[in-house]
């Protein structure tokens, strides 16, 4: 279970009877307690190939997530670190946001997904003129949630930097339990558990290790 699943689960917790709202769900994708909720997605979820290329489809996302009916509540929780938070809520209603990040794809790590040597061709052209109005769109909603949670200081200086709002940090959920040292000594290695993904910059771990070990 990765960390904004667990967020999500801690707060579905809170919220028991509350349905889940999301783009899209692969079934069987999320943890059991997760999988019995009542899970409702929006046309994102019959287009072809979605379940694995779901980045070709980025540019919809924005009208995916305008098209949520969130018309019966009083308060909404996003957990968004993509388009979650620019869902358009009821008059008088609250929303929440529990960003992990500002919509990394079109900001800070944006060469990471589509810089020199990612894209190519067709791709290459199309891509910047989609993330200039990708990140239009995700600074004119900013203003459409009314408290903003970030995960991490950082975090909360990125969303004042993009959308010029201010964050409260509310760390993510962890196992303190699992994660308590036994007294053993450490042996002369370190572990890093991560998906394998641009913006989480392995290769800098590598390159640390490297220049430290003289290799």
């Amino acid at each position: 279970m990765r960390g904004g699943e667990k967020v999500l689960l801690s707060l579905a917790r809170l919220f028991p009877e509350a349905p889940i709202f999301t783009l899209l769900h692969v079934r069987g994708s999320l943890a059991p307690e997760l999988e019995a909720r009542d899970i409702r997605t929006t046309f994102v979820q019959h287009l072809p190939g979605v379940e694995t290329h779901y980045r070709r489809y980025l540019p919809l996302f924005p009208a995916a997530a305008a098209s949520i009916d969130l018309s019966g509540f009083d308060l909404v929780i996003s957990s968004s670190h993509c388009v979650a938070k620019g869902v358009r809520v009821a008059p008088g209603a609250r929303h929440v946001c529990y960003c992990h990040t500002p919509m990394r794809y079109v900001w800070d790590r944006y060469d990471d997904y589509f810089g020199p040597g990612r894209v190519s061709g067709l791709t290459a052209a199309v891509v910047p003129p989609i993330a200039e109005a990708l990140r239009a769109w995700d600074v004119a909603t900013a203003g459409g949630v009314h408290r903003y949670a970030a995960n991490s200081a950082h975090v909360a200086a990125r969303i004042r930097r993009y959308y010029g709002r201010d964050a409260a940090v509310i760390p993510p959920p962890v196992d303190t339990e699992f994660f308590t040292p036994d007294g053993r000594p450490g042996g002369d290695y370190d572990l890093v558990v991560s998906a394998l993904v641009p913006y989480k910059r392995i290769e800098l771990i590598l390159d640390a290790y490297r220049v430290g070990r003289g290799h």
